[in-house]
């Protein structure tokens, strides 16, 4: 069997360029395939790997054609109505993004999502839509030949709507925008997605977010089921230039983020000065064991990590980026 599948990658490689690691992956799914085959697994549990399969890869198509743009994923309510304020809110903050020339992604459906494709425009919205018996259609601001998915599973949704964002902001919602608040606070808590800003957005006498900070600090923190540090993933936020401004303010100094065997190497615009390096030190000591901070290839950052402080390395986030202010 393993002969065959070599000459199906051949035959592939004859119309489509391979690289070597993309005929190892390709090798790996085909092999995967013929054990599936060969084994008594329920026809209906591979229909649904078979499904998840596919609409992975059909919502990893639609991002790969805007893989040169920022991404900002909008969560909130599709039951907020035209006339409430957290509708108009999230246009104007759509806008002003588009503007920015980042993509807003959304769930494609009505209230917050609607609101949200609305502001950024046909052009740069791209949906992921859930197939449900109700609140299913997709809104009229989105593109929905070419910047639209539709998924049956709500955990390949999840995984379209999160992997490919550099933002994250949340508006009041219920269930499904709970789902997928924790959903990214797990996956940067465990770094399980590369580190992001999440903003939670309300309006200024709103209490939606301040009676929910309140249920983590008591009910979750209190209670030692997560560390207070985990809560340095989180910005509450009142207004559209708080929102905007945290997300540049982010990025500002700050690239990105790599783990390689016991260093973790930040990727910076602008390496730090002898002073800044040894403020860092101070600041955020817990990364500064063994040969602690240093400068690596002029803009990276490298430190002691051991794949775990994810929450505190936002602290390390924040102090790079205060050094553009």
């Amino acid at each position: 069997m393993a002969s065959l599948i070599e000459t199906l990658l051949d035959n592939i490689a004859e119309d489509t360029a391979l690289s070597d690691d993309r005929r190892t992956l390709l090798r790996d799914l085909l092999a995967r395939v013929v054990a599936v085959a060969g084994s008594d697994a329920d026809t209906k549990n591979l229909r649904v790997a078979v499904r998840a399969v596919n609409e992975l890869l059909e919502a990893f198509n639609l991002f790969e054609k805007w893989s040169d743009r920022s991404k900002m994923t909008i969560f909130g309510s599709a039951r907020t109505k035209i006339d409430s304020p957290l509708y108009e809110m999230t246009r104007e903050l759509a806008k002003a993004m588009a503007e920015r020339h980042w993509i807003v992604i959304s769930g494609a459906g009505p209230g917050i999502m609607e609101a949200s494709a609305r502001g950024a425009g046909m052009t740069n919205t791209l949906g992921v839509n859930i197939q449900l018996p109700f609140e299913q259609n997709a809104n009229a601001y989105i593109d929905t030949v070419d910047n639209l998915v539709t998924m049956k599973y709500f955990f390949t949704r999840k995984v379209a709507l999160t992997r490919p964002s550099n933002a994250f902001v949340v508006l009041p919602g219920g269930l499904g925008t709970m789902d997928e608040l924790f959903e990214v606070l797990t996956l940067l808590d465990t770094g399980k997605t590369t580190p992001a800003p999440v903003i939670l957005l309300d309006t200024p006498d709103g209490m939606f977010w301040k009676q929910w900070m309140t249920f983590i600090e008591e009910g979750i923190v209190r209670n030692h089921y997560v560390a207070t540090d985990d809560m340095f993933l989180v910005r509450l936020v009142t207004s559209i230039a708080e929102t905007v401004e945290e997300i540049e303010h982010f990025y500002s100094n700050y690239r990105d983020f790599a783990v390689e065997g016991p260093r973790g190497l930040m990727s910076l615009h602008h390496a730090p000065t002898p002073k800044q390096l040894n403020d860092l030190r101070s600041n955020v000591p817990m990364f500064d064991e063994g040969d602690g901070y240093r400068v690596e290839n002029d803009e990276t950052l490298s430190f002691a990590f051991d794949g775990r402080n994810y929450s505190n390395l936002r602290q390390v986030i924040d102090v790079v980026n205060d050094w553009t202010d």
